[in-house]
This record gives structure tokens, C-alpha cells and sequence, in this order.
């Protein structure tokens, strides 16, 4: 396994012991990051995830070989070179092109013509060199079964089609080919209605397989699958004839045409489509993790999103005739106040709503006011800016994607029983302002909009991606133990939804937590959930000042001989950059402490409980561009970026429609992943290429800027 991993990803042997041993021992990848590198050699997230991977995929090609080797050998068919080669496979398509010959069959033409005893007959047009073989197939003319000399050769090839097929250096050989020279072609269905098509530019497409971009793929597979599209793939068939016939004809062959007859049968009717759905397998494979990999880059982005932190906020969700709800909500997130405004069509109660503002501004002190970005979103923004306060209010348009899956979700009912769904969505768009990490794990990640094709991805796959984004991004930034909601806490390593539910429960019963040890209280915490997950909580104002930093406790001693040493108390260490600097941390190697440790503990003890998130700045959109009509060729605006994409970046610039930057267009130079380019609510400056007003696209660039 261990060297199977690291020849594979490249990394030291070493390295993958360390992980490898940690996960069998139930370890969770962010506690191996932050606290297992010296077992790791200091691998990150990235690689060790990767680690994670090959473990599984190498697990399973084992499970896989055991079950192959059983399945033969009580065929009593096992030999010992067979048995090394099974044992030396390193591919999955390796083992099962070498099982194919052995696996249990349904009734094909080739086992129909060997109940009609014509085997030997195949086996001696095989060897080639018997010229009077039509003579020979006359001897295996058995009526009704067998009519002919003809009908016996016949059948004789449909055995050595399906010999030729379960060869595997053929099928290794034509793999080869399939991925060099094979095709995706793509037509429009005939029984599809001829309408405007989301798939009209796929109507008579073909591409080599290898040059398909993977978000094309998934678009032409939902193609296919709404019954628009016909798709086939395939490779040139005279080459791939040639190839086989290298194989398996020889030379002054004494039955030429028969063996080619079968070897294009062989192709045409048993290798072609099983090549074909291996490599549809593989496309659409290859197709979900580039498109996962994205929507995880995204989602890690938005969790890691700056708050605004603990302020009194003003939360709108915007509407039109429906009204404006509105919400407020005091420095911890606690709904206040709440009650409808309709300054837009068709009440236009203008004034009205800028003298409620006013007042409520006024009279709970708001510092912030959160707007949804969706329907009225644009124009609630101006009304905001139009309204004079007599005190300074920051005023931030928030991404409202996935705030009415909340709003319905039995979480925000238990929450708020007495409250309609309208209420709970505002208070959820507050509260993304205010901190966006706590309040959007309660959502299902593919609700929040960021991403491409995600319901058209293997979901297993996509959810258990998801879920390590949210764990890796929890651990991160750590969790506020006394204040922390259950489904943030769950998502911390080594607790799960059931102990999260059980802290909260302690919590409620007993009063906030004044120490990380008192987790070891609470039913079913034990040893192993407390150390994988002690590092990540945090405990504000706690006995120890310890609780409240990113050191795990297993390293308190540590930090404990540090401050003994330079003869001050570990509360003057913390947060004493001079001295921390001046630390030799080789006088404190041990058996359990090396380098990585130390050098992790200084950092963390010069800023305590840092919050690693990104800072964002905020800013306002033209007030004089509301609606796309406003938008004209070659205008220059500032805009956020909403949606990051394998084919380039959405970008609103607040005209309830965001635009779309082609990945040849965000950069002079040439960009091969817009990830590089772009982030997440990243405010960008760009240029108005067109607007169609008809089709609802925007066009925009970067480049230049």
C-alpha cells in the first residue's frame, strides 16, 4: 500500500506511513495537518487528502483481486503465473481486462456455438496453418444444430471473436488508441423538438476525447439525457482493425480472410461498446471531480468569507409587491424586531419606508444593514443610499442563494416557530452578514449557488467533497465552544451531529463551558473525539488562557516549560512577540514534540486565535446603472464576483443579471484555471463587450485592467 500510494502521488514513503498509520487509527485529515506533521513530514490538507484517496482506491483494487482470484481458482483455472499477474495490477482496468476470459457469462454466440461442440473447429482456424480447414469444418456439420461446412465456420468465428476480445494486450493496445485518436460526437436527437435550444451549439459537434473540456462534457451528457442529444464515441475504425490484426494474424495466414472476418466482428460487435461505456465512465468520472473540485474551491471561499462580526444589524429581504421584510437583529444574532416596508410597485410607499428606517436605525442603534441581492435587491440598495441617517451605517449587499431552503428547513422552524418563512429568511441574510460561516453550514452547500452542473455530479461523491470542505474550513477558523450552534460544532473533527447535539444539551443544562476538559463530561466524548477535536474549539474568557488558542492541549506542558524557562507565566508568553521570537525551540524537542510542533505553538502564541478569513472589502454599485438596458458596449464598471466556473467568472454589477467573463477574457495572458484570477466576492473592475438583451446574456471582460 505504501508504496503503491507514493509512487503513485509522488511523495515520500515516509510521509505516507505517517498518514496511512494515523488514518488507521480513525484520525481525521485536518488533525493530521495541524497536529501529526512530524508523522507527516508536514504535509498539507491537499496531500494528505490525497493520501486519503489512493488508500481507499488501493483498498479496493485489493477487495477487488481477492474476489478475482477466489472466483478463478474455484474454476479450477488459477495458475501461479496468472495469480502474479493479477497480484501485480496496479489498475483496475489492468484486473478486469485479465478476469474478462473467466467471468461467468450470460448466453452469447460464442458460448451457443460451443454447446454445438464447435470449439475445436475455432481452435484449429486459429492456428493458421491448416489449409484444408473448410474440409475439417464439414466434420462438425451436426443437423439442425449444424446445417453447413458454412454454418460450422460461422460459429467457429463467434468463439474467436470473443477470444480476440478478452485478449488483453488487444484490449490494452486498443485502449491506447481510443485514447489518442478517439471522438465525441455529438448530434442533435431526431425526435427532439427543433426549439432554442440551452444545447443548439451541440447539434453536429466532434472532438477528440482527450481535448473535451470537462464542463462540456457534463453539458452534453445532460443533453443527452433530456433527450436533445445523441452522443457517440468511437475511434477510426481501419486503424484500430490494423492494430488488432498486427496482434492476432500471422503471417501467411492459411485462413486470412476468416481471422479478419472474426477480428472486425470481434470489434464491432463486442470490444467498441464495451470501450465505448468504459470511456463514458471514465469522461463522466473525470467530468464530476474537476466540476466537484470547483464547486469545493468556491464553497471554501464563501465559508471563508470575512464577517462583519458582532453588530447590531438591519436585515432586509427585498421584495416587490410583496414588501421588503425586515428584521433586526442585536450583536449575537437574536431577532429583535421585525415588520414590512413597500417603498417599491405597486405601493411605492417611499417616504414611509425612509422614515421607518430612520427610526428603527435610530432606535435599536444599528451599525449595519444586510440587503438580499435578489428580486428589488438592486433597488432596496438605492433606497438605502438615498435615506439620510444620523449615524454611520454600513450598508452591504448579501448573497441570498439557498436563504429560502433555510427559511423552510425544520432547523429555522424549530428556531422560530411563531415567525413565517419570509422572517427567517431575513434574519438568515442578516446573519450571513454577520458571520458567514455559522449561518451557512445549516444549508445544503448545493443551495448556495456556487459551482457548475453540481445536480448533475455523482452526489455521494459531491456531499462527502462538500463535507470536507466545511470540516476543513470549521477547523480552520475554530469554534466559539459557548456560543457555537449545533451544526456548526458537528462539523468539527471527531464530533459528529450526535455529540454536537450533546454539547449543546450540556450547555443548556449546565452554563457555558469554562474549560476544554469538561467535554470528557459529557457522555459518549471520549479520549479519541477529545483529541482529535480539543485543538479546534475555543473557549473565550476560559480558566486556561490555552482554551482560547489553537494549541491542543496534549502540548500545554510544552507551552507550560517555555514560559517556566524564560521565567514568566504562560498568560505574559501569550501574545509577547519579542520574547516569542527570541525562543529557542530546540531546547524543547522530546519524544512527542519535534519542530513542526514548536514551530506551529510560537506561531499561534504570537496571535492567539487569529481568524484566518479573508478580509472583504465592500462598495457600492453605480448608482446610475439598475437594469441591463443601462449597459452599453465598451462601459467600464465595478462589479462582484459571484460564480466561479471551469469556462470563467460571473461578475454582478447590479443590474439583477450577472455577466459572464470568458475565461479568454479575464487576463492579457493566457488563464487555465480562473481560480487563479478571481475570488469569491472579489470586486473586479471590467469592460462591456454586449448585451443581448434577447438571449439575457452579458458579456464582460477583464483584460486591460
Amino acid at each position: 500500500m505504501i508504496n503503491f500510494i507514493a509512487q503513485s502521488l509522488g511523495l515520500s514513503s515516509k510521509s505516507v506511513t505517517g498518514c496511512v498509520a494515523l488514518f488507521e487509527e480513525g484520525a481525521g485529515i485536518p488533525f493530521i495537518a495541524r497536529y501529526r506533521k512530524e508523522a507527516t513530514q508536514g504535509l498539507d490538507e491537499v496531500d494528505i487528502s490525497r493520501i486519503s484517496e489512493a488508500r481507499v482506491q488501493f483498498l479496493e483494487l485489493q477487495k477487488r483481486k481477492a474476489f478475482v482470484i477466489d472466483s478463478i481458482e474455484k474454476q479450477g483455472q488459477l495458475n501461479s503465473e496468472l495469480r502474479k499477474s493479477i497480484d501485480q495490477c496496479t489498475l483496475m482496468t489492468d484486473l478486469e481486462d485479465l478476469y474478462l476470459p473467466f467471468k461467468p457469462k450470460r448466453k452469447t454466440r460464442a458460448t451457443v456455438a460451443k454447446e454445438r461442440g464447435l470449439e475445436p473447429l475455432a481452435k484449429i482456424l486459429m492456428s493458421q496453418n491448416i489449409p484444408d480447414f473448410y474440409f475439417r469444418a464439414e466434420r462438425f456439420i451436426r443437423p439442425p444444430e449444424v446445417e453447413s461446412a458454412d454454418e460450422a465456420i460461422d460459429g467457429a468465428l463467434d468463439i474467436i471473436a470473443e477470444w480476440i476480445s478478452e485478449r488483453q494486450i488487444v484490449r490494452s493496445r486498443l485502449r491506447q488508441v481510443w485514447q489518442r485518436r478517439g471522438r465525441l460526437v455529438s448530434k442533435k436527437d431526431a425526435k427532439a423538438e427543433d426549439t432554442q435550444s440551452l444545447f443548439q451549439s451541440f447539434y453536429s459537434t466532434e472532438e477528440a476525447l482527450h481535448r473535451v473540456p470537462h464542463h462540456r462534457i457534463l453539458a452534453m451528457f445532460r443533453g443527452e439525457n433530456e433527450g436533445i442529444l445523441k452522443l457517440k464515441l468511437q475511434a477510426d475504425e481501419d486503424e484500430v482493425l490494423d492494430q488488432v490484426s498486427k496482434l492476432v494474424l500471422r503471417p501467411q495466414s492459411a485462413c486470412e480472410n476468416e481471422i479478419a472476418k472474426a477480428i472486425r466482428e470481434s470489434y464491432k460487435r463486442l470490444i467498441a461498446p464495451s470501450l465505448e461505456t468504459e470511456f463514458r465512465t471514465q469522461l463522466k468520472e473525470n467530468a464530476d471531480a474537476a466540476a466537484i473540485q470547483i464547486f469545493a474551491e468556491n464553497l471554501r471561499q464563501l465559508l471563508m468569507a470575512n464577517p462583519m462580526g458582532q453588530k447590531v444589524t438591519l436585515a432586509l429581504d427585498p421584495g416587490f409587491k410583496s414588501g421588503c421584510k425586515l428584521v433586526i437583529l442585536d450583536a449575537q444574532g437574536k431577532l429583535l424586531h421585525n415588520e414590512t416596508i413597500y417603498p417599491h410597485p405597486p405601493q411605492n410607499e417611499y417616504k414611509q419606508a425612509q422614515r421607518k428606517l430612520q427610526s428603527l436605525v435610530n432606535a435599536y442603534k444599528v451599525e449595519a444593514v444586510a440587503i438580499g441581492n435578489g428580486t428589488a435587491g438592486r433597488e432596496t440598495e438605492l433606497l438605502l443610499q438615498n435615506t439620510p441617517f444620523d449615524r454611520k451605517v454600513m450598508a452591504v449587499s448579501v448573497n441570498e442563494s439557498g436563504a429560502s431552503v433555510y427559511s423552510a428547513s425544520p432547523l429555522a422552524r424549530a428556531e422560530f416557530p411563531e415567525y413565517d418563512l419570509t422572517v427567517r429568511g431575513a434574519v438568515s441574510i442578516g446573519r450571513r452578514l454577520m458571520d458567514p460561516l455559522a449561518e451557512l453550514v445549516k444549508i445544503d452547500p448545493k443551495s448556495i449557488g456556487v459551482g457548475q452542473y453540481q445536480h448533475d455530479v455523482d452526489q455521494k461523491k459531491l456531499q462527502s467533497k462538500l463535507d470536507q470542505v466545511v470540516m476543513s474550513v470549521v477547523s480552520n477558523v475554530g469554534v466559539e465552544l459557548n456560543t457555537a450552534s449545533k451544526e456548526l460544532l458537528q462539523y468539527i473533527v471527531g464530533i459528529g451531529p450526535a455529540l454536537a447535539q450533546k454539547i449543546v444539551d450540556y450547555r443548556n443544562q449546565n452554563g457555558a463551558f469554562e474549560s476544554r476538559k469538561q467535554l470528557k463530561k459529557i457522555s459518549g466524548f471520549g479520549e479519541k473525539a477529545y483529541e482529535q477535536s480539543a485543538g479546534f474549539i475555543r473557549i473565550r474568557n476560559a480558566k486556561n488562557p490555552l482554551d482560547n488558542t489553537a494549541v491542543h492541549p496534549e502540548s500545554y506542558a510544552v507551552v507550560e516549560r517555555m514560559a517556566k524557562h524564560y521565567k514568566v507565566t504562560v498568560e505574559q508568553l501569550i501574545a509577547n512577540e519579542e520574547l516569542l521570537n527570541s525562543i529557542d525551540t530546540k531546547l524543547f524537542i522530546d519524544e512527542k514534540t519535534g519542530t513542526f510542533t514548536l514551530a506551529d505553538i510560537v506561531q499561534e502564541l504570537k496571535k492567539p486565535n487569529r481568524d484566518p478569513r479573508t478580509r472583504t472589502n465592500f462598495f457600492e454599485f453605480d448608482k446610475n446603472i439598475t437594469k441591463p438596458s443601462d449597459l452599453k458596449e465598451g462601459m467600464l464598471l465595478y462589479g462582484l464576483v459571484t460564480n466561479i466556473t471551469a469556462f470563467g467568472a460571473f461578475v454582478d454589477v447590479g443590474v439583477h443579471q450577472d455577466g459572464l467573463v470568458h475565461i479568454s477574457e479575464m487576463a492579457d495572458t493566457f488563464v487555465n484555471d480562473p481560480h487563479k484570477v478571481v475570488k469569491l466576492n472579489q470586486k473586479v473592475r471590467v469592460r462591456v463587450v454586449s448585451v443581448e438583451m434577447d438571449r439575457k446574456r452579458i458579456q464582460l471582460s477583464m483584460k486591460g485592467f
